[in-house]
């Protein structure tokens, strides 16, 4: 790699880095470090945010999600963070993640620009609108997440056995460098993808991915960086409303932020060293999950 092209690809993520560690500066010397009702931070819990903060921003890279399937459940079942604030602060970091992550494919050219513009910008209105009714459906949330998790249990056995080989795999989706169909109808997908986001506190990545592969026909490479690049509007409101509400514990979302930076560019670095089926079955396993998650959580039932 020539500098040139070396210093145009890292530059940006050199300077969300800077960025990070002057707001760590700022919030220490403020006495933010450690919101109320967050744990103290421990060198140990410092080193441990930083790896989770990587393999949560690799994840994002590879498969186009935010990473919060990652962050949360160590903030909240291994470092003692009150649910709440381990969303908040994972919301918080995700801003980080996509910003680093979004680059890193925009150089590698796995994103569709315009797709991202639509399906974000509409999204956004759709956080805004979730948010709002929220308020009025806090009491069915529950039934809201079985019917989530129902419904994601499709696109995950369509992943599964695509990647696995059990059904081919369309050319469309090892091809090509946009994503065809309505830019108006990816707005849609997005407003709906945002209402749901608002509603139920989530990242948009576990719906954008198998939404634009199975209803847009993205090809699999282009789906992870115009993912993550959409989402980049939805973390920043999301984020930086549960910053004013008092929900993020800004020492903790910024060490992970600088680990997820740093994670991002690795997966989009290294995404099209994996098959197109590969891939898809990563990301169909991890889809899997999210939706088992859902429909455990509606009976009581909590896992990871």
């Amino acid at each position: 790699m020539s500098e040139k092209n070396f210093f145009r690809r890292y530059f940006p993520t050199v300077i969300l880095l800077a960025t990070i560690g002057i707001l760590m500066v700022v919030t220490y010397l403020s006495g933010n470090w450690v919101q109320n009702s967050a744990p103290q931070i421990s060198l140990f819990d410092g080193a441990l945010l930083i790896v989770v903060g990587f393999a949560a921003g690799l994840l994002g890279g590879l498969i186009g999600t935010g990473g919060c399937s990652v962050m949360l459940p160590i903030l909240h079942f291994w470092l003692g963070y009150p649910a709440p604030l381990a969303i908040g602060t994972t919301l918080f970091a995700v801003i980080f993640t996509t910003l680093s992550g979004a680059y890193g494919h925009l150089v590698r050219k796995n994103l569709d620009k315009s797709a991202a513009l639509w399906v974000g910008g509409l999204g956004t209105l759709g956080v805004l609108v979730g948010s709002w009714l929220f308020t009025m459906l806090v009491e069915h949330v529950s039934i809201l997440n079985l019917i989530l998790g129902v419904v994601f249990l499709w696109p995950s056995y369509r992943m599964i056995v695509e990647g696995a080989g059990i059904a081919k795999l369309k050319a469309v989706e090892q091809e090509g460098k946009t994503i065809p169909g309505s830019r108006l109808g990816m707005g849609v997908f997005g407003f709906i993808v945002g209402i749901l986001t608002g509603i139920v506190g989530l990242g948009g990545g576990y719906a954008l991915v198998p939404g634009l592969i199975y209803l847009f026909s993205a090809p699999v490479y282009v789906t992870m960086g115009t993912s993550l690049a959409s989402m980049i509007p939805l973390a920043v409101v999301g984020g930086g409303i549960k910053v004013v509400q008092g929900y993020v514990a800004l020492g903790a979302g910024l060490i992970l932020a600088a680990g997820t930076v740093v994670g991002a560019q690795v997966g989009a670095a290294i995404i099209k060293r994996f098959k197109p089926n590969i891939l898809k079955l990563i990301f169909g396993i991890y889809f899997l999950y999210v939706a088992l998650k859902f429909i455990t959580g509606y009976f009581g039932i909590v896992i990871w």
